[in-house]
């Protein structure tokens, strides 16, 4: 069976991405604090940064939810693939259910001296 190469992160790109995520989402949230705008315009930059951050955790999950179940049918297909190649047997001749087949018999001349239809 032929093994797909399974894509690992590595420990810094983990680390690396949890940073990244974090420092991003302390820049905007410390941006609208200081911002100096009414206070219901900071709570709706606030409701739209949280709407924003849901939704990029919800997508990243739909994505690879979909491409697990890609690989999964993709794994299915494969496994079954392999078993019809074991299965084949380029050797064995087809029997017919019922017994052998008879000869057909051969074509006779419909007329003395007529020569036989071959």
């Amino acid at each position: 069976m032929t093994n797909t190469p399974s894509a690992k992160t590595s420990p810094a790109f983990y680390v690396q991405s949890i940073a990244s995520f974090g420092i991003a989402l302390a820049v905007v949230i410390v941006g609208e604090i200081y911002l100096p705008v009414p206070a219901w315009t900071r709570a709706f930059l606030a409701l739209g940064t949280l709407y924003l951050v849901s939704s990029s955790f919800t997508l990243a999950k739909v994505i690879r939810d979909q491409q697990e179940t890609e690989n999964v049918v993709s794994r299915l297909d494969q496994a079954r693939l392999e078993r019809l190649l074991a299965e084949f047997d380029p050797y064995r001749v087809p029997s017919v259910p019922g017994g052998p087949v008879p000869a057909p018999e051969p074509v006779r001349a419909p007329y003395p001296g007529y020569p036989a239809a071959s």
